[in-house]
């Protein structure tokens, strides 16, 4: 029987802190990567090119004209899961890092068993690891070794369903904001695969990139980005290291007792609302 293909989606707008951490993780995890770069105007692209040929496949350009457009983003990656000949198909982000469960060397090792069993879709753990008053700066390529703090975060089911198998009827990202994949027939796996997710590094760096952000003002009236959307420098709220759980290896998540909502923003978003 013929290996499944795998490929995950990157969309990217000034990630070069995390771009080369996530492409790194994505060929760890058996995946081949496309990305979509939103007009970068950092080093994003240039970091990301030395992986063309070794586990990135291309690197599309999309246009930005000025703004912050989530919807048409998830809607291009549906077009590329549609034109690919993969088997899966995984939208990410670049501040995730995807994982497998602890039985599985790799997300695509973890996907060949689920198939094999008729399940074509699979849920993630969205664990969040965030500065703190202790140690505030992780502005470094070394981030994950040193920011070791985190909480779950499950506001409602299925919040990161955002693995899926290719089929023959059609797919909806956008409609949930890009948290859940939507197609008839869909079968979720009943065990959630844990992700690492990197709000930000420092206070910043969260200004730099909800803060001055310019967001789609039809997104907006949709009630998208509801907190981003409204976030002031002085929201973000640094906790202490003792309200949080450390880190220690991936085999010693922790996903109890998840939280509904960020604690790091003093604004607080609806369960659900898609914020991107």
């Amino acid at each position: 029987m013929a290996k499944l293909s795998a490929l995950a989606i990157l969309a990217t707008y000034n990630e070069q802190r995390f771009v080369c951490a996530c492409i790194e993780n994505l060929i760890r995890q058996g995946f081949e990567t496309y990305l979509l770069d939103n007009e970068s105007t950092d080093r994003t692209v240039e970091i990301a090119r030395q992986y063309l040929g070794r586990g990135l496949i291309a690197i599309e350009s999309l246009p930005r004209d000025g703004c912050y457009r989530w919807e048409r983003i998830l809607q291009r990656k549906v077009e590329i899961a549609q034109t690919s000949g993969h088997d899966w198909f995984m939208h990410v982000d670049a501040d995730e890092i995807r994982l497998p469960p602890a039985q599985f060397r790799t997300i695509r090792e973890a996907i060949a068993k689920i198939d094999s069993q008729g399940y074509n879709a699979v849920n993630f753990m969205e664990l969040c690891f965030v500065p703190t008053r202790e140690e505030p700066d992780h502005e470094h390529p070394h981030f994950q070794s040193t920011m070791r703090w985190y909480y779950p975060l499950r506001p409602c089911a299925h919040y990161r369903l955002n693995l899926w198998k290719r089929g023959h009827v059609p797919v909806d990202l956008a409609g949930s904001g890009g948290h859940r994949v939507e197609f008839e027939g869909i079968r979720v796996w009943p065990t959630d695969f844990p992700m690492r997710h990197y709000l930000f590094l420092s206070a910043a760096h969260a200004k730099a990139k909800w803060v001055d952000r310019i967001y789609d003002p039809e997104e907006l009236a949709r009630g998208w980005h509801r907190s981003r959307a409204q976030l002031q420098a002085a929201d973000i709220n640094l906790q202490s290291c003792r309200e949080l759980r450390l880190y220690r290896s991936d085999a010693e998540l922790d996903a109890s007792e998840p939280l509904t909502s960020h604690p790091v923003f003093r604004l607080r978003s609806k369960v659900g609302a898609p914020d991107g």
